[in-house]
């Protein structure tokens, strides 16, 4: 069975690296997004594709399972927050062989996002500039439509800030995000505090600690059982991390997610010309910035929560490299978009080989021994 997933997925590679691909680069990237989320809308609502689509992408493998904060992943490769914006694709990512998927960022109130271009590729770099700023449909429409669902796996519902003027106001901006948090509070297995958006109006206010403090304090007061983790820039010093770390984890946070996409251009892994002046990094650019803040919050927290490693994986060996410095679980949507989707069973099938090859016999005993 190995064997021919190995084979399945290198005939499925191949065509979309010399095929599908192709044609897709040539098309605008924010449409091309907006395609795959009907078509994965599509895949996803009956069982019939359902069963076609874990047919062509599927892997499980024992050795991948774990238990973590009360819920159960059947791998730890999982959709990050910024694609599935307004939770339309929950129903297809079991079958494309996630082992969690997590929607959003979900803002208080609808929101367009930035106006203009907003997407581009970088790729040269294997990386791309994104420049959304939050657009969904708000927490009162998405909500109400998830309370009606049942969902195939693990589900994180990340929050936001709306982007706009009227949330630039610190307590207006904690009452948007507490508007937010109220509507899943019992929608979805966790929630993140994404205070870490670098392309919405006002900038990243959260990161500062007074501030923060504030939010958490407002979070704390909503009753959910849904453990929370808080979304982190790689662009930041290590005393401002120290201090979210500190008042998080003061306020029962249980997890940290690292990283968002860098604002930071003077990247010598960007070697791709006419860089637009707006927008934000993620992908290859930002592999090492992710790594490095991998390993200091893991040093940092000693066991106190997880981390959830994010940014430039596109590999089984990106993938164990963050969960060897301290990752639990790790998240992608770059890696997909240039890989392709059989990607994330190629993830799965080399962890459990890497596993094999160092004497493991659970992901979960590879957390960290390289830091």
């Amino acid at each position: 069975m190995e064997t021919l997933i190995l084979v399945r997925n290198s005939i499925i590679g191949f065509l979309y690296k010399h095929v599908a691909k192709r044609i897709f680069f040539l098309i605008d990237p924010e449409r091309i997004h907006n395609w795959m989320i009907g078509f994965g809308r599509f895949l996803g609502s009956n069982p019939i594709t359902r069963g076609i689509t874990s047919f062509f992408f599927g892997y499980s493998n024992k050795a991948l399972e774990q238990n973590i904060l009360g819920i159960h992943f059947k791998n730890p490769v999982g959709l990050a927050g910024g694609f599935d914006k307004n939770a339309q694709i929950t129903g297809v990512m079991k079958s494309t062989g996630f082992g969690f998927t997590e929607i959003g960022s979900v803002t208080g109130e609808p929101c367009s996002g930035n106006p203009g271009k907003r997407l581009w590729r970088l790729i040269k770099s294997k990386g791309l500039v994104i420049n959304y700023g939050l657009n969904n449909r708000g927490s009162e429409e998405i909500s109400k439509r998830l309370s009606k669902q049942k969902f195939l796996l693990p589900l994180g519902i990340n929050i936001a800030k709306t982007n706009c003027k009227a949330t630039v106001d610190v307590q207006a901006g904690i009452d948007d995000y507490v508007k937010a948090y109220k509507a899943f509070a019992s929608i979805g297995d966790y929630s993140v505090i994404n205070i870490s958006c670098p392309n919405a109006f006002g900038g990243e206010p959260f990161t500062d600690p007074e501030k923060l403090e504030r939010l958490m304090i407002e979070i704390q007061k909503v009753p959910s059982k849904k453990p929370i983790f808080v979304k982190i820039a790689p662009d930041l010093k290590e005393e401002v991390v120290d201090k979210i770390l500190e008042i998080s984890l003061k306020h029962g946070v249980k997890g940290f997610i690292c990283t968002n996409l860098t604002k930071n251009r003077n990247n010598q892994k960007i070697i791709d010309n006419n860089l637009p002046e707006i927008g934000s990094i993620s992908g290859k650019p930002i592999e090492e910035l992710s790594e490095k803040m991998i390993a200091y919050v893991y040093k940092k927290i000693k066991g106190k929560a997880i981390v959830i490693g994010v940014g430039g994986i596109f590999s089984a060996k990106d993938a164990y490299r963050r969960i060897r410095l301290g990752a639990s679980l790790i998240q992608l949507i770059t890696g997909m978009i240039f890989e392709g989707p059989q990607v994330i069973s190629e993830i799965n099938q080399g962890l459990v080989k890497l596993l094999k090859k160092d004497g493991f016999k659970n992901i979960s005993e590879a957390i960290g021994k390289d830091n």
